[in-house]
Order: C-alpha cells, then sequence, then structure tokens
C-alpha cells in the first residue's frame, strides 16, 4: 500500500462518529523511590514524588478513538463522587464527549491507583462496585444511548467490557439491536462473564486467554489452523462477521468467511502492556470502518498495540507515530 493511500485512510478518521460504551475507570498513579524497608512492616516505604491521574478502561478506548482524528462519546454509569468529577475534568481536558453518561448514587466510580518506582509497579489498590447495573440504572443507561444514536448518527459503537458490571447482558442486547436497526458498525472488547450474549456483531476481539477459557479449551496450539478452529467455535455461538484474536508478543490473528491470517508481532522495546488491548480495539474498529480491509485493519492494528506498550503506564496512541510505523512496515 501507498504512502499516499495510507495517509488517505487516516485523514478520513476525523469524519467518524464514535461511542465506546463500557466499564470507564480512572488510572491514579504514585510515583516515587524506594530507599528503604518499613520498620513497621517487611515492605518498601515509596517517598511519593508525583501524582497523575489519568483516563483508563473503556475510557481509553475512547482516548484511542480521539488521539486517531475521530469524534468520540463515552457511554457508562459513574458513581455521584469526587472520581466521577474528575473523570468528566479529564475527557473535558481531551476532548472526549460526555455528555450521555449516566451518573448512580448506588455505584463508586472505579479507581485504580497504582504505585510506581522505578518504572516498576509496587502496589495497585482498586476503589470499585462490580456487581451488575441494577434494573433502573439499565434502563438510565439504554434511555442515554437511544438518545446519543438518534442526535449524533454515529457509524460505530465500541462496547468495552472490563467486568466491572456496566455491560450486562440486557444493556448488550439492547445496544446491539439498536445498532442493527440503525446500521451502526460494532465492536467488542469481551470479557469472560457475558462472553457469548454479543450476537450479531461486526467486530468481535478477544484475547487467547479469553476465547481459549470461553471455548473450554486446555491447550491452543497458536497456528493459523487452530485458531481458525476456534474462530469457527465462536461463530457458532455468536454468528459475528470478523473474529480478531489478539495473541500477545505472539501477533494477532483474524477471520472472516475464509479470509484469514496469523500476523506476527514486530520486535519492540517492551515497557507495559497496560492498555495495549484499549489501543488494538480502537485502531482496528476505526480502521475497519473505513476500509472494510480486514486484513489492513489487523495490520495496523498489531503495529499500534506494539507502540503503546514501548510507553509506562495507560497511554493512547500517538497518531504521527503510528502513521510513521505504517509508512515504514506496511
Amino acid at each position: 500500500m501507498s504512502k499516499v493511500q495510507i495517509e488517505e485512510i487516516f485523514d478520513q478518521l476525523s469524519q467518524l462518529k464514535v461511542a465506546v460504551v463500557g466499564d470507564v475507570m480512572l488510572d491514579t498513579y504514585w510515583w516515587g523511590k524506594v530507599e528503604r524497608i518499613s520498620p513497621e512492616a517487611p515492605v518498601p516505604v515509596v517517598a511519593v514524588s508525583n501524582r497523575e491521574q489519568r483516563i483508563g478502561g473503556a475510557g481509553n478506548v475512547a482516548l484511542n478513538v480521539r488521539a486517531l482524528g475521530a469524534t468520540v462519546h463515552v457511554l457508562s454509569v459513574l458513581g455521584e463522587d469526587d472520581d466521577a468529577m474528575q473523570l468528566q475534568q479529564l475527557f473535558t481536558l481531551h476532548n472526549i464527549e460526555s455528555a450521555y453518561l449516566v451518573r448512580s448514587g448506588q455505584r463508586v466510580t472505579t479507581n485504580k491507583i497504582r504505585i510506581i518506582s522505578r518504572n516498576q509497579q509496587m502496589m495497585r489498590l482498586d476503589a470499585e462496585i462490580t456487581r451488575d447495573i441494577d434494573e433502573a440504572e439499565e434502563k438510565a443507561l439504554i434511555s442515554a444511548f437511544q438518545k446519543y444514536v438518534d442526535e449524533v448518527q454515529p457509524q460505530l459503537v465500541i462496547l468495552e467490557d472490563y467486568n466491572k458490571g456496566v455491560l450486562t447482558a440486557h444493556v448488550i442486547e439492547a445496544i446491539l439491536t439498536i445498532c442493527r436497526e440503525k446500521g451502526i458498525l460494532t465492536a467488542v472488547d469481551p470479557k469472560r462473564k457475558n462472553f457469548f450474549a454479543y450476537q450479531h456483531a461486526d467486530i468481535f476481539k478477544p484475547n487467547l486467554q479469553e476465547a481459549r477459557e470461553a471455548l473450554n479449551l486446555l491447550q491452543v496450539e497458536v497456528s493459523e489452523n487452530s485458531l481458525s478452529r476456534i474462530h469457527e467455535a465462536l461463530h457458532q455461538r455468536l454468528q459475528h462477521r470478523v473474529s480478531f484474536i489478539t495473541l500477545s508478543e505472539k501477533g494477532v490473528f483474524y477471520q472472516s468467511g475464509n479470509v484469514k491470517a496469523l500476523i506476527p508481532t514486530h520486535v519492540r522495546n517492551i515497557a507495559d502492556v497496560s492498555g495495549a488491548g484499549d489501543t488494538v480495539i480502537a485502531v482496528a474498529s476505526l480502521i475497519y470502518c473505513i476500509t472494510r480491509n480486514v486484513h489492513l485493519m489487523a495490520d495496523i492494528a498489531n503495529i499500534a498495540g506494539g507502540l503503546v506498550c514501548e510507553e509506562v503506564g495507560t497511554v493512547a496512541i500517538n497518531r504521527d507515530k503510528l502513521l510513521a510505523e505504517c509508512h515504514r512496515l506496511l
């Protein structure tokens, strides 16, 4: 593919209107130095020198979508708390639309606090409620999504599931039904609990471990034939259009109909794999929405996933770096 063709595709990304629906969370980082062990217990003492808050979970998918130039709305259920207010400020700062977010006094906003020294994570503290949202919250979220679709008329909806209770089976069914009726492309990053609830989605993107566990497979050889059998088993249950399976350091696999390929990863200096899956689903769904080319989708998403692993912590893809790497590698 020529440089001009790749640049034309990237230019078209700014024309897309996208929704990311799922488990939004706050990522908090405490950075410091460890110079001694606590006299109170055999644990390191971290002298905190800097604190930072970032958009995490499904919000990080939205951040990646926005970084590539598309207009993006995030839909979720947050608590009535300070962390929700902080998230809303971060959304505004990064030009992510949040007008259709639902707030509930019955939940807390997920906040994952990571304590880091010398680029190594010492501890993580999670403040969250992971039970399913209740019937009233489901109704409010579905109503907000319907209003969003009617008013914004998006081309793409990404469902990002982190098993925190926002994407219940009922919410999933309702959103996918609305999208099918309106002809909106859907992409799914599933988790185990509602793995087979995503019926008739366009792009279904589990990682290999998630697919193996869902299908009760003890071991899976990373080969085109074995991964194709996984696709067939998934398709029999889901009737989706494209399987896009991430394979960690071994790359990605895709299949749509009889079109399939295993694409190896590119050699990288890996610093942190946090958020790589968020980048992959964002890039893959955007590229597919523009081109409907499943191989190009997988190629560019594979490159993007490797790039963000070179950074510490959850970060969005850099559009210019991705474009340069596509020029170099495709």
